[in-house]
C-alpha cells in the first residue's frame, strides 16, 4: 500500500482536497464542505511519491509542467489550503533525520562569493525590464510597500515606504548616501530629489543598472545620483547614510560578519544605516527548495537571532528595530493582481511555463506572509550611541510634516 494517503490525511485537516490520481482513483482529504475546497488531477503516476519526498519542489514543478492540473478551485485556493494546515501538520517521518545536517546545508546553499553572487542576481533580476513594468508600481519598487491605510494603492504604499525609510535616515542636504542593492534606482532618485543628498547606488544586475542610469538622465539627476555595477564589498568611500532595501536576503549567513564589518567601515563616525530585509519570526530555517531552485538561488530570509549577533560583534549600535508584518502580503497581492492583468503579454514575452512559475512564486510568497512565519524587519544601525535622537518622535515628525514627501 502506498504510504502517501496515510501521510496526506494527517497534513490536510482544515478544508477539503480531492486528489484524482493518474490511474483514476480518488483520494479525499480533509472535511467536505469546508473552505477552501479543491480538486486536483495528477497526470504522473510517480508524482504522489515525489510529493512525499520533496513536497513544494514537486508540487511547483508539476504545476509548471502541467503534470498537475486543478479541476475545482484555483492555484491560490490550493496553496492556501496547504498554508492554513501548515502549523498543525506533523513532521514527515524522515524530517527529524535531516535536522543534524541542516546547519551545513544552509551554509552550502547560502555560499555567495562575488562570482556566484553575480550569477544568482542575474538569474532573477536580469529578466526583461518589460516583465517588471507589467506588475510593479510606476517607480519600479521591487520590495515591501508600507500600507499606512487600508485600501491604499500600491503606488501610494510604495511612496510611503520611501518616506518612512527617509524619515529613519534623518537626511540633510549635502549628505552622501550609499544605496546597496539599488534596484531600478527608485529609492536613490527619490532621496536625491526630495532631500538634496548625493547618492551612489550599487547593483550587480546589468539590467537594473542600465535602467537606473537611464532614469537618472531622464529626470536630470545624473549629477546627484551615480549608479555603479559593483559589489558592496568593493566600495571604499565613507558615507553619512547607508540604505539597503531587499538586498540582505542575498548576502547569505556565512557572509554576515563580512557585511556588518563593511558597513561599519563605510559609515562616517556619526553615520546611520537603514537595513530593510525579509526575515522570519520563528528562528533559523532554510530556503524552500522550489524557491531556491527557480526564483532566488542563494537567497535566504534570516531570523533576527541570526543577524543581531553579527551586529553586536561588529561594534555597531542597533538603534531601532521595526517589524512589518502583513505589509508584504498586501504588496504581493497587488503584484499578483497586476501580473494577472498582463498575463497574456507576459506569456508572449516568455511562455506559459514561465507564467505558471511566477504565479506559483507570487501566490506562495503572499501566503507565506499572510499565514506562516515570514515578515520584514527594518534595522537602524549606527557607530555612535548619539547618532540618532533618544525617542522615535523624529520619524513621525518627518513624515507628518511632509518633509519626506
Amino acid at each position: 500500500m502506498h504510504p502517501a494517503p496515510f501521510i496526506l490525511k494527517k497534513l490536510i485537516r482544515k478544508g477539503s482536497l480531492t486528489i484524482i490520481q493518474a490511474d483514476g482513483q480518488k483520494l479525499n482529504l480533509g472535511q467536505a464542505g469546508q473552505f477552501p475546497r479543491v480538486i486536483i488531477r495528477l497526470h504522473d503516476s510517480k508524482l504522489l511519491t515525489k510529493l512525499m519526498l520533496q513536497f513544494t519542489l514537486a508540487l511547483g514543478e508539476a504545476y509548471m509542467d502541467g503534470r498537475l492540473t486543478i479541476e475545482e478551485g484555483t492555484l491560490y485556493d490550493l496553496l492556501e489550503l496547504f498554508a492554513i494546515n501548515y502549523h498543525d501538520a506533523p513532521d514527515l517521518p524522515w524530517e527529524p533525520l535531516m535536522q543534524p545536517f541542516l546547519p551545513l546545508m544552509r551554509r552550502v546553499q547560502q555560499y555567495n562569493p562575488l562570482q556566484k553572487s553575480r550569477s544568482n542576481v542575474a538569474h532573477h533580476y536580469d529578466l526583461s525590464y518589460k516583465l517588471y513594468r507589467f506588475f510593479l508600481d510606476p517607480d519600479l519598487q521591487y520590495s515591501c510597500a508600507y500600507f499606512e491605510h487600508p485600501g491604499d494603492s500600491l503606488e501610494t504604499a510604495q511612496r510611503d515606504k520611501k518616506r518612512h525609510i527617509a524619515a529613519k535616515l534623518m537626511l540633510k542636504s549635502g549628505q552622501r548616501v550609499l544605496d546597496i542593492g539599488c534596484g531600478f534606482g527608485g529609492m536613490a532618485l527619490y532621496l536625491a530629489k526630495n532631500h538634496g543628498v548625493e547618492v551612489v547606488g550599487l547593483t550587480l544586475s546589468e539590467e537594473q543598472y542600465k535602467i537606473a542610469v537611464e532614469r537618472a538622465k531622464a529626470v536630470g539627476l545624473e549629477s546627484k545620483v551615480t549608479f555603479r555595477l559593483q559589489d558592496y564589498r568593493h566600495e571604499t568611500a565613507q558615507y553619512d547614510r547607508i540604505v539597503s532595501v531587499g538586498m540582505f536576503e542575498h548576502v547569505g549567513i556565512g557572509h554576515y560578519k563580512e557585511f556588518m564589518t563593511q558597513i561599519k567601515r563605510l559609515l562616517t563616525d556619526d553615520g546611520v544605516m537603514l537595513l530593510h530585509s525579509i526575515g522570519r519570526m520563528d528562528g533559523p530555517g532554510t530556503t524552500d527548495a522550489w524557491l531556491r531552485k527557480y526564483i532566488f538561488p542563494g537567497g535566504y530570509a534570516p531570523a533576527l537571532s541570526e543577524v543581531l549577533p553579527y551586529v553586536e560583534r561588529s561594534g555597531l549600535w542597533a538603534t531601532d528595530i521595526e517589524i512589518l508584518r502583513l505589509h508584504y502580503a498586501e504588496t504581493l497581492k497587488a503584484w499578483r493582481e497586476q501580473f494577472n492583468q498582463h498575463r497574456a503579454e507576459i506569456q508572449a514575452l516568455y511562455d506559459e511555463r514561465f507564467c505558471r512559475m511566477w504565479e506559483f512564486y507570487l501566490i506562495g510568497a503572499e501566503l507565506d506572509f499572510r499565514y506562516l512565519s515570514t515578515m520584514v524587519f527594518q534595522l537602524q544601525l549606527s557607530k555612535n550611541i548619539n547618532a540618532v535622537p533618544l525617542t522615535r518622535n523624529y520619524m513621525y515628525a518627518a513624515t507628518d510634516s511632509g518633509t519626506a514627501p
